[in-house]
Parts: C-alpha cells; structure tokens; sequence
C-alpha cells in the first residue's frame, strides 16, 4: 500500500495493522528544539482507547505510547518523530471465516479486489478503526505546535441516531468545554442528549445492530489568508484527511447541505468591524471563502456510518 502518507510541511506516514504486532505513526517536518509533551500525547491516546465503558468495542489496550526517534533530551531534534503503540488484547480466530464469506458494508470485497487476497483481514488489518490511534499521536503533537499561536481544535458528538444536540456551543470557554465533553461517556456536551445518546446505544446494541451519527469540529482561532483556490482549498485538504478515518461517509462545512434551502441573502454573513477587527456577525460560511480562511472559527461537521 502506497497512500499511507499525509501532508506536505508537516507530514505524516501510518503503519501498523489492527491484529499485527502495534500501530505507528511516523511525522515528518516537526522543527528542531521544540518541548513535546509525551504526557500530553498519551492522555490524548487515553481518551480514544478501546475498553473504556461498555458502550465501546469490548477489546482492551493499554495504548502506551513509545517514542523511537526523532526526540533527545525531551526536545525534537528535526529528525521524524516515529511513535507506535503494541497491540496486546485481540483474538483473530474470529475472523477466520470472513476468508470465506464476505461481510456487507465491510472492506473484504474491495480490499480483495484491490490486493489479490494479500491484504492482512484480521481486524480488518490497515482499514480498522484501531489505525486512528496513529493519528492521534500525530494529532497530539501538531495540537502543542499550533497552541503557540493560540489555535485549538476541538470536536464534539453532535448527533447519534435521531438524538441530535441542535444547540450551537462557540467553544468560547476551551477548557470548561473539554471537562464537560469528557464527562460524557459518548462525548458529547449537553448532558440531556447524551443519556438519550448512550441509551440509544444501548437499545442497538441489544438488538446485535449498530448506529451511525455525527460529529461537529471547530478550529478557533485559526489565522486568516491561509489556503487557496481550487485544489489547495482548506475544504480539500481537510477532507482528505477527515476521509482517512475509517467510516466517514460525508462532510459539510458552516451551513453545509442546509444552504440549498436558503436565499443568498439568508446565507451571507455580513462583514463588521469588532474590536478593531474584521469580521462576520455570522458564519455559515464556516470560516472558508473561496478555498481561504477568513479568520473566523472554522467549522465542520461529519457523518459517521453505522
């Protein structure tokens, strides 16, 4: 496989497999001297792993992050930065029968056709969900590199099933919204919607089914004239990334898909002046025109299969 890289400045490369021996990521393009909080970087991999409630996958990983290159006397020396994680909690044998069958909405099919039948289907090998922890390690590091200038990124569950939290939370208060996310089993942030969320969980999972739903991301603070026109739009760039998580099936910035059913006039957001600042008094535009950010929040939202 060929397409596991990311990136151009700073720039990514995951490898590992879900039943193989660990998961790494490999980044690229990290300046030399820089503070890397490896604390940080595993209480970020702490807030993804498996095992955490019952609302989860059942398989269990302690996820401690290693460190082999890249990094002396706990700075970055310009080097890749390679970090893996061991897979230790995991049984194959039940996989045994998909060399036979193939599963509906699952890669066997596709990932047969494409690699003769030579691709690792354990866990489902490179397209598992367990890859995403590799981009949290990475992810971990670019979140301490762009706090310097005061950008954060934050995500939220919006939507599980028909539960939806319609409340529109600017993430003014970062830290007071990151406490409230994480008190919350499905990671979401009013607490009404997130028990009708773990029920709904619930009532799935005892049907042996599943259910799909939606998550909302906000970049704050996020430095205008950053991006470009045509194929180097900010909505391009990060939408390859986002369509690397596996079972992302569709995104919408700002207004997304609710925008076909405003007026023009509806859908502009009026430019002002606040503080000395240019800005809008609304963004359903997402903090994106024409490919480039305006300096006001950006904002996605994605959907997550079944």
């Amino acid at each position: 496989m060929a397409d596991n890289t990311l990136g151009r400045i700073f720039k990514i490369t995951s490898f590992g497999e879900s039943h193989g021996d660990l998961v790494g990521i490999i980044v690229d393009g990290v300046p030399a001297g820089l503070n890397v909080d490896t604390d940080f970087i595993q209480s970020e991999l702490d807030k993804r792993k498996p095992g955490q409630s019952g609302l989860t996958t059942s398989r269990s990983e302690s996820d401690k992050v290693q460190i082999l290159s890249g990094m002396f006397n706990h700075k970055t020396t310009g080097a890749p930065i390679c970090l893996i994680i061991r897979n230790k909690d995991f049984d194959s044998s039940k996989y045994e029968e998909f060399k036979k069958y193939l599963r509906p909405s699952q890669v066997d099919y596709s990932a047969l056709k494409k690699f003769g039948g030579f691709a690792d289907y354990r866990g489902s090998g490179r397209f598992s969900g367990r890859i995403t922890a590799s981009f949290v390690m990475a992810g971990a590091i670019a979140k301490q590199i762009l706090k310097k200038s005061n950008i954060t990124v934050f995500a939220y569950t919006k939507s599980i099933g028909n539960v939806v939290d319609d409340e529109s939370h600017t993430i003014d208060d970062f830290e007071k919204e990151i406490q409230l996310r994480e008190q919350s089993s499905v990671r979401a942030l009013n607490a009404e919607k997130s028990k009708l969320m773990e029920q709904i969980i619930e009532d799935v999972k005892n049907q042996k089914d599943s259910i799909g739903g939606t998550i909302r991301c906000i970049v704050n603070n996020f430095p205008e004239g950053i991006g470009g026109p045509v194929f180097n739009s900010i909505e391009s760039n990060i939408s390859k990334g986002i369509f690397s998580i596996p079972a992302i099936k569709a995104i919408e910035f700002g207004a997304g898909f609710k925008a076909t059913e405003m007026k023009g006039s509806e859908h502009n957001d009026p430019w002002i002046v606040k503080d000395g600042k240019i800005q809008t008094t609304k963004n359903d535009a997402g903090g994106i025109i024409g490919g480039i950010s305006t300096g006001m929040p950006i904002e996605f939202i994605v959907a997550v299969k079944p």
